[in-house]
This record gives structure tokens, sequence and C-alpha cells, in this order.
């Protein structure tokens, strides 16, 4: 079986320092056999580390559409962001990938989807986020269990770490795959375990972010 945590930045993000090789060895460090890299606005990261990880890595990319953000997976190089939610998909599909809903109905989070939104795409979203354990509230993960469950989309769970001790604080354990539609088999067979981190940690990705702009 693999522990997979299915939402994870690195270096790549403007607003996380944690390096490949820091990445991998926190990991392994844990037990944690899988993960998708899905830095925000690019897949360079991720494409480097799946060369170099010694477990399973999906390729992934968090975008900021003009509407909220979506996370590709299983990508083949980097989706340009602003673009709309429609054009977006359109680019994720064109790769061959899934489309991902992150911290949905997250109302604390800026950058989530709204509602209408989600319910607008319904039939072209391959995985939700049931678990995100940057999420503020509970109510956002239940109201995303329930989505789930009313259309049959697979759940995904990340720690959407962007520092070292967020790894592994939200992971799927599913059975092992190959390739992207068994991908979906086997998350659909996943369940899902996590806690919630400290909300303070926002205040790392914020101190990244602003030190990165100076550069």
């Amino acid at each position: 079986m693999l522990k997979a945590d299915l939402h994870i930045h690195t270096e790549y993000s403007m607003d996380c320092n944690i390096s490949l090789e820091q990445l991998i060895n926190r990991c392994l460090e844990i037990r944690i056999n899988c993960i998708a890299v899905a830095d925000h606005g690019t897949a360079e990261g991720a494409l480097k580390i799946q060369t170099i990880a010694p477990f399973p890595v999906i390729v992934a990319e968090e975008i900021l559409t003009s509407q909220g953000e979506i996370i590709g997976m299983f990508l083949k190089e980097t989706i340009p962001g602003q673009l709309s939610v429609e054009q977006t998909i359109s680019r994720i599909k064109a790769q061959g990938g899934l489309v991902c809903i992150p911290h949905p109905f997250d109302a604390l989070r800026w950058s989530a989807l709204d509602a209408k939104t989600i319910e607008k795409i319904v039939e072209q979203i391959d995985i939700i986020e049931v678990f995100n354990s940057r999420a503020f509230l509970l109510r956002g993960s239940t109201q995303a269990q329930i989505f789930a469950q009313k259309y049959g989309i697979p759940g995904s769970a990340g720690s959407d770490a962007h520092t070292l001790g967020e790894i592994g604080s939200a992971y799927v354990e599913m059975p092992e795959f190959n390739g992207r539609d068994d991908f979906l088999q086997a998350l659909a067979k996943g369940k899902v375990f996590g806690h919630r981190t400290n909300p303070l940690v926002h205040f790392n990705s914020l101190a990244q972010s602003i030190k990165s702009r100076f550069k």
C-alpha cells in the first residue's frame, strides 16, 4: 500500500523553500512513499524530482486561473496562469492530465474556486481534494466529501506543505498504481488520513513569498 501526500510544494513555489532533496529525505523519514508535487505556476520542480525520487512522484501544478486555483495532475509541462477555468481545464486535458480541485469550499481562502463554479464544471472534474491540512475550517472538508460522494468523484488528500514539518500531515492510503487511469481506480479505493496544521504556518509562507519578491 502507498501513503500518498497528494499536494506538496517545493522551492519552485515562491512561498516555499523546501529543496527537492529535503523533500525526498523527509518523505523517506516519515514513510510517505508517493507524492504529488503541485507548485504554484510551474511543473518544473515536479518534473525534476520525478527523475530522482526513489518513490512515485506525480507531476502536478497548482494553477491560478482567473477565478481560482485548479491542480493539473499527470502533466508533461507547465500550464500558464490567469487563463479562464475552461481554458485551463482544456490545457490539462490536452496533456492527458487530470483535473483536481484543491481546497474546495474553503470560505477563508481567497484562491479557492467558488461553489457555483465547481458545480458548473463538475462533469470535467476527475478528483476533488476532500482534506487539506491547511484548511482553517473543517466545514469545507465535510462539504467536499459530500460533493465527492454525490457525484462519484474520487477524493484526494494533501498536506499542502510549504514547510518540512507539514509533509505527511494528510495522505491517502491507497493501492499501488501504474499510470493515470490506474491511479484514479486506486484512489477510489483509498482511505484518507490527516489532521489540520497550525494556522501559523501561513505566516511562514507569507514571509517566504515576501522574501522571494525582493530577490
